[in-house]
């Protein structure tokens, strides 16, 4: 393999300074992980947006959170074809293997995975319609779900509405996974839906009651 480099200066100079401080103070716990194990009580399944900053929003330490990142947050259903799956991996590791106690599916303000997914529905995104696109066939798993915005006037929340469709259908798809929806009803395995402004700094969680998203 020619074509890798070493890493960019700055990012090799913040690996030294996280060293040197971060690392250093908590040299500890960090081979008490190592040598122990990870033991994380939630999976958050969050989007790859850089703005997106799991960690950041509930104040965790390594080891809390089992983190699978995807474009738009979204969860395929069940589909045992004998191909790679890389999101069903991560859940079944999650929950088979570590046994978290949570599952969280994160979407977010401004989402580009589901802009991208309206600019398809509505005709206006052909690079998205190619079997060589693998973002749009990937935001196939949307779609769907788009008929439930379509007559939403406001481009925004029309845009807002998607988002939070989104974590239904990761939500709904989870519950496909027969080992998933067997832990949800004895008790072992609880699921949630949030939401999170990017620009407000808010979180909401979906209201199994209500069928809403309900400020935190």
């Amino acid at each position: 393999m020619n074509n890798a480099k070493a890493l960019p200066s700055y990012l090799l100079q913040r690996y030294q300074g996280w060293k040197a401080t971060g690392y250093a103070e908590n040299q500890t716990w960090y081979r008490r992980l190592a040598a122990e194990g990870q033991r994380p009580r939630a999976m958050v399944i969050s989007c790859c947006d850089s703005r997106v900053h799991v960690t950041s929003i509930f104040g965790a330490d390594q080891g809390e959170f089992f983190i699978h990142r995807n474009i738009a947050n979204l969860v395929p259903p069940y589909e045992p074809d004998g191909k790679q799956h890389g999101t069903s991996a991560a859940v079944e590791y999650a929950v088979n293997a570590l046994k978290v106690a949570h599952l969280i599916v994160l979407g977010h303000s401004s989402c580009g995975g589901v802009a991208g997914c309206i600019q398809m529905c509505q005709g206006k995104a052909p690079e998205l319609e190619g079997q060589d696109s693998f973002v749009g066939r990937w935001m196939d798993l949307l779609r769907p779900k788009y008929e439930k915005v379509e007559n939403v006037e406001d481009p925004a929340e029309q845009q807002l509405q998607l988002e939070r469709q989104a974590v239904m259908t990761s939500l709904e798809n989870l519950m496909t996974f027969p080992w998933i929806k067997e832990k949800v009803e004895d008790g072992t395995l609880s699921l949630h839906g949030l939401w999170t402004d990017i620009g407000e700094g808010s979180l909401e969680y979906y209201d199994a009651k209500s069928g809403e998203f309900e400020p935190v």
